[in-house]
C-alpha cells in the first residue's frame, strides 16, 4: 500500500495509522522547544507520536536564546546534545553583572568533575529547526504542518480525544490516547484547563547588535542601574542580543515622551558600556525592534482526562534568568520516565495516566521551583522601584563582590535544585543588605536606619515568600 509515494511495509503499521487514520498514542500540539523534544523522547520509547505545528518555517523571535548548563545537561540526557551543533551557537561560561558601571564576574561553578559547566546561546529559530529535524528523523514520529483550532472532547466524559485542525482551510482531526498542549506563552487552549492566568508586569524589547564588543565575551551580561535591567548575550559569531526590560507605564517610554525608541535612545544608550554603544545605536536606527511579554504563570495540575499541558502553556517565569528552556527539557525527562512503557504500558488507561500526571506535577518542582522563584525574586531586586528594594539590590551586588557566587550562579544555571539553598542565599543577601545600611550610616541616624532595616527585611519577605508558597502548595 502507498500514500504520496511512500510504500508501507508491515512494520510501518503505526505510521500508516498516523498518516491514513490520523491516530497515534500521543498527539502533541506545538513543535517548538518542548514539543519537538518530547516527540523524540516518547518516540524513542516506541510510542506512536503525531506532532502538529502551524508553520514549519524557521521561527524568528527574541527570548529563548540562552540555554543554561542545567538545560544542556538535560538535553544531553535526552540524546539531543547534537542539536546545539551546526547553528553557530556560542559557549556561555557565566555572567558579567554590572552595578552602576561597577562589574563583577560570576563564572559557572565546577561540578564533581574538573570540567566547568557550559551554557549555550544561539538564534532561537535555528535551534528549534534542529529539534524538529530530530523529531522528523525519529521513525515513530510523524510531523504535520497544520493549525490546531480546538480540542476534540467526548460530550459524555469530557475526556480529550484529540485536536481539530485546519490545513489550507480544509478541516481535519487528529486523535490520540493522550493529547499534549505545548503551544507556547500565548496558548489558545490553556484557559479552559488551567487554574491560573498569566500576569505581565513588563516587556522585553529586543535588538540584534552586529559585531558588538562586549566587556566579557562568552558571558551573559546583566546591567543594573536606576533603570530596569538590560541583558546582553552573544547569539552568533557576529550577532549579540540585547533585551531591555520596560515595565508597564514607565514614564520615559510613554507616548508623551516619545515612546519606546525615545527611551532606548535617551535613557538606555548612555547607560551601556561605551564599547557597545555604536552597535546599539546602529541597530536602533536600522534594525528590527521587537518585544515579548514577560509573564508569570504558576503551574497547574493536569486534571483533564486525555490532556497534558506543558511548556510555557503550563508554567512561565520572568526570562531575566534564562531558565525557561531548562525547565522545559527537565519536564520532558520527567514525563519520559513517568509515562514510560514500563510504568504505563497502555496510554489508553486514563486513570493510570492521570495518576502519573499528578505525580509529575509535584516531581517537576524538584527542578522548576528554584528557577521559578529565583527568576521572580531577582527581577524584583534588579528592577527595584523603591528604596527598600534598592537596598536589597545593593546587598546582592556586595554579596557577589565578597565572592559568594558559586551558590547563586549554580541556582541560576539550573545546576542546584534545592529550594533551601536558594532560601539561605536570599536571606544571606538580605542580612548583608541590613549590615551595609548600618555600616554606612552616621551614628546620629541609627534610630532611623534601624527602622529602615525592619522595612528592608519585611520587603525581602514580601519578595520571596509568596512565590515559595505558590510553588509549595499550588
Amino acid at each position: 500500500m502507498s500514500l504520496n509515494g511512500h510504500i508501507f511495509k508491515p512494520s510501518d503499521a503505526a505510521e500508516q495509522r498516523r498518516l491514513l487514520h490520523h491516530e497515534a498514542d500521543v498527539l502533541i500540539v506545538g513543535a517548538g522547544i518542548l514539543g519537538s523534544a518530547l516527540a523524540v523522547a516518547l518516540g524513542k520509547q516506541g510510542r506512536s507520536v503525531i506532532l502538529l505545528e502551524s508553520s514549519l518555517k524557521e521561527p524568528d523571535r527574541i527570548v529563548g536564546e540562552l540555554l543554561q548548563p542545567g538545560g544542556v545537561q538535560a538535553l544531553e540526557q535526552l540524546g539531543l546534545r547534537d542539536c546545539l551543533e551546526g547553528i553557530d551557537s556560542i559557549s556561555t561560561q557565566g555572567y558579567y553583572v554590572s552595578y552602576f558601571g561597577e562589574p563583577v564576574i560570576i563564572p559557572y561553578p565546577k561540578g564533581d568533575s574538573s570540567s566547568i559547566p557550559e551554557g549555550r546561546s544561539f538564534h532561537h529559530g535555528r535551534f528549534v529547526m534542529k529539534l524538529r529535524e530530530a523529531a522528523m528523523a525519529c521513525p515513530n514520529v510523524t510531523v504535520v504542518e497544520t493549525k490546531a483550532t480546538g480540542l476534540v472532547t467526548c460530550s459524555h466524559t469530557k475526556q480529550v480525544l484529540g485536536a481539530e485542525c485546519a490545513t489550507k482551510e480544509a478541516k481535519d482531526c487528529y486523535f490520540a490516547h493522550l493529547t499534549v498542549v505545548a503551544d507556547g506563552y500565548a496558548s489558545k487552549f490553556r484557559k479552559e484547563h488551567h487554574s491560573y492566568t498569566p500576569k505581565v508586569r513588563s516587556r522585553f524589547w529586543g535588538l540584534e547588535l552586529i559585531d558588538a564588543k562586549l566587556p566579557k565575551p562568552n558571558y551573559g551580561h546583566v546591567l543594573v542601574s536606576d533603570n530596569p535591567p538590560v541583558l546582553m548575550y552573544q547569539i552568533g559569531t557576529h550577532e549579540t542580543r540585547i533585551l531591555i526590560d520596560i515595565p508597564e507605564n514607565l514614564p520615559s517610554a510613554s507616548v508623551k515622551n516619545g515612546g519606546v525608541k525615545s527611551h532606548l535612545r535617551n535613557v538606555v544608550l548612555p547607560s551601556l558600556p561605551e564599547s557597545v554603544q555604536p552597535s546599539f545605536l546602529d541597530a536602533l536606527e536600522n534594525g528590527s525592534l521587537r518585544s515579548m511579554p514577560n509573564s508569570f504563570l504558576p503551574a497547574s495540575s493536569n486534571k483533564t482526562a486525555g490532556l497534558m499541558i506543558l511548556g510555557d502553556a503550563l508554567n512561565m517565569r520572568h526570562p531575566l534568568t534564562g531558565g525557561g528552556m531548562t525547565v522545559a527539557f527537565n519536564d520532558v525527562l520527567t514525563v519520559r520516565d513517568l509515562l514510560s512503557p514500563e510504568n504505563v504500558p497502555n496510554l489508553g488507561n486514563t486513570d493510570q495516566v492521570l495518576s502519573q500526571l499528578s505525580v509529575f506535577h509535584w516531581r517537576r518542582k524538584n527542578s522548576s521551583s528554584v528557577i521559578n522563584i529565583l527568576a521572580q525574586a531577582l527581577y524584583s531586586l534588579f528592577a527595584a522601584s523603591d528604596e527598600n528594594l534598592k537596598a536589597l539590590q545593593r546587598g546582592c551586588f556586595r554579596y557577589f563582590q565578597l565572592g559568594m557566587v558559586d551558590g547563586p550562579v549554580g541556582l541560576l544555571g539550573g545546576l542546584i535544585k534545592r529550594p533551601f539553598v536558594l532560601f539561605s542565599h536570599f536571606f544571606a543577601v538580605a542580612f548583608l543588605s541590613l549590615w551595609v545600611l548600618i555600616a554606612e550610616a552616621p551614628i546620629y541616624k541609627l534610630p532611623v536606619v534601624l527602622f529602615q532595616c525592619i522595612m528592608v527585611f519585611w520587603t525581602a519577605c514580601v519578595v520571596i515568600f509568596p512565590y515559595m508558597l505558590i510553588e509549595a502548595f499550588s
